[in-house]
């Protein structure tokens, strides 16, 4: 508030300033009261260049006293980066959270890998929730990750899903796959990037299924984007999330792929370090009753939070 003061007077005497210099400048020029009619011109522009001066003078006075409240929007604001596959959860979790604080959480959902690349790029973003430790790691290498918030969250499993009637059950054998799939494409996420496709293949190649279908899948930049080309039964089948299948109600699971296929799926969460002051708050939350029921009905479970550095860096 002293700042402010002082900045006021100051602009306050800048305009007294710039007035009478200009007031005795112009005096100067004149022999006859008359004459302050007749010299519009440098009437003119002084009262332009006293216009300017006021205005500028104002909006950076308007610019001043706004800073506090701007301020306090920052630290106020939550932005959460989060794999898409956490929609659902992290939208009833923002949404408890809200009834219970009266504030609100803004959630950003895409890939894990383009949510690192956007954090290494400066996104300003205060949570990270990704879909495996890989791109977690990733933005902990690119320091914009507070380590001593990291810690693992939730697990997953991988399901394979159909939304047609005449699709009930898969076996996990070629011939089964082959049927299902017919000349159409099985729906996947890109398993170059996204960590659901990259445990599909993990899982296809140790089920000695990769080789044979590889060239009938169908590639999406998430697992959400895969899910919904099942819902729109552009891909017969298609491999996602258990937590995805109990989202959606226009698929049902024909499948459930084997834990031992591929490596544990675990989403680990953390604070950025610019991370707001309100962050460190729903953060929290994220570790209540409340967001552990809700993650357990959309087919979550929770991983003990025990699980060594060395398990996490894997």
């Amino acid at each position: 508030m002293v700042a402010t003061e002082e900045f006021i007077w100051l602009s306050a005497r800048i305009i007294i300033r710039h007035i009478n210099k200009g007031l005795i400048r112009y005096l100067c020029r004149i022999d006859r009261w008359y004459d302050v009619l007749l010299n519009r011109a440098f009437y003119r522009e002084f009262m332009q260049r006293t216009f300017r001066v006021i205005v500028s003078t104002f909006f950076l006075l308007f610019s001043l006293l706004l800073s506090p409240f701007s301020h306090a929007n920052e630290r106020e604001r939550v932005l959460v980066f989060a794999a898409s596959s956490m929609t659902t959860a992290l939208d009833q979790i923002a949404q408890a959270y809200r009834k219970q604080t009266e504030r609100t959480v803004i959630l950003s959902y895409a890939s894990s890998s383009a949510l690192a690349r956007q954090l290494a790029y400066g996104a300003p973003a205060d949570i990270y929730v990704s879909a495996n430790e890989k791109w977690m790691n990733y933005a902990v290498d690119q320091a914009v990750i507070n380590a001593n918030t990291l810690s693992p969250w939730v697990s997953n499993a991988l399901v394979v899903v159909s939304a047609r009637d005449d699709i009930s059950q898969v076996n996990l054998d070629e011939a089964s796959f082959l049927h299902a799939i017919g000349n159409a494409r099985m729906a996947i996420a890109d398993p170059t990037h996204v960590p659901a496709g990259i445990y599909a293949k993990e899982s296809l190649e140790n089920l000695q299924l990769w080789s044979v279908l590889a060239n009938k899948l169908a590639y999406s930049n998430s697992v959400r984007a895969a899910l919904a080309l099942v819902e729109r039964k552009e891909a017969p089948i298609g491999i996602v999330y258990r937590s995805d299948a109990i989202a959606s109600k226009a698929v049902h699971v024909v499948a459930d792929v084997p834990d031992t296929s591929h490596a544990p799926i675990i989403f680990p969460k953390a604070m950025t370090k610019d991370a707001s002051e309100a962050a460190a708050q729903f953060f929290d939350f994220l570790s209540s009753d409340d967001a552990h029921r809700i993650l357990a009905e959309q087919g979550f479970n929770l991983v003990s939070s025990s699980l060594s550095d060395q398990e996490i860096s894997k």
